[in-house]
């Protein structure tokens, strides 16, 4: 449980940077709210491998989460465009995402079977 709360702090960390990237465009004091969300971003995902997750499942999450969310809020917060047609690729971002980890239980499964009987 504990990797999936760093997990999720990685992704609100990460969007909140990328967010204020474009605020920084109009007001440059949020160019400290950048490089403190993008370090922190980083950190949270080290700590979320140390506590085992897979990098690939972990940056898979992490990225498409990232997109998804800074998609939908950049639309909320800054009035940008969010069409359907977009809506449907970050769905199916979203979903081969999903499919990534559970080849990865699947694989991560098999493997503690193989030690168990070897």
């Amino acid at each position: 449980m504990k990797k999936w709360m760093l997990l999720a702090g990685a992704i609100a960390t990460e969007v909140t940077a990328s967010l204020s990237l474009k605020a920084a465009l109009d007001h440059p004091a949020w160019y400290a709210v950048v490089v403190v969300g993008y370090i922190a971003a980083f950190v949270l995902l080290s700590f979320v491998l140390r506590e085992g997750l897979p990098l690939g499942v972990a940056y898979g999450i992490w990225g498409a989460l990232g997109v998804a969310l800074t998609a939908i809020m950049s639309s909320v917060i800054f009035g940008e465009p969010l069409t359907i047609v977009m809506g449907v690729g970050l769905v199916l971002i979203i979903f081969g995402v999903l499919v990534v980890e559970l080849g990865s239980q699947r694989a991560h499964d098999k493997q503690r079977t193989a030690e168990a009987v070897a």
